[in-house]
């Protein structure tokens, strides 16, 4: 069954750190491109990192860009996203979605691929 599932969302002080994982079941990941995106209540989705299918090229939101750092291990099925400076405008739900091949981070950030794509998890900065 291909399934992806994310991990690692919590509560968070501004200014904290948090790691998300997305672990891919079913598929590998390493002829994937994938990416994470967030949505908060009554606001657009958003994509906020990309990463392509070799992991030698990303892409990153203007509004997390130099706080957030996308990763690809194909040894351990997973791309992780690292959310560093946690401000309160970043609480929201974060999901990972898959595309075969890709290989532009840019457009799969502003496309959001819907097939296959994880559940969630929530990210909530407050203090």
């Amino acid at each position: 069954q291909v399934q992806l599932v994310e991990s690692g969302g919590g509560l968070a002080q501004p200014g904290g750190s948090l790691r998300l994982s997305c672990a891919a079941s079913g598929f590998s990941l390493a002829t994937y491109a994938v990416g994470w995106f967030r949505q908060a209540p009554g606001k657009e989705r958003e994509g906020v990192s990309c990463i392509n299918y070799s992991g030698s090229n990303t892409y990153y939101a203007n509004a997390v860009k130099g706080r957030f750092t996308i990763s690809k291990d194909v040894a351990r099925n997973t791309v992780d996203l690292y959310m560093n400076n946690l401000k309160p405008e970043d609480t929201a739900v974060y999901f990972c979605a898959a595309a075969l091949h890709g290989d532009a981070p840019h457009a799969m950030c502003v496309t959001t691929p819907s097939n296959p794509r994880g559940h969630g998890t929530q990210v909530t900065v407050s203090s």
